[in-house]
């Protein structure tokens, strides 16, 4: 099953922190287009 956001822009406020540095990072391996 594919990752509701894979493929998609996502805009993660707080990127560059502990918390949302890991979320990128999530986003990113499953194929997701991250801007912080």
């Amino acid at each position: 099953m594919a990752h509701p956001f894979a493929g998609k822009k996502v805009l993660v406020t707080g990127g560059a922190g502990f918390i949302g540095s890991h979320v990128s990072d999530a986003l990113l391996s499953d194929g997701c287009t991250v801007h912080v």
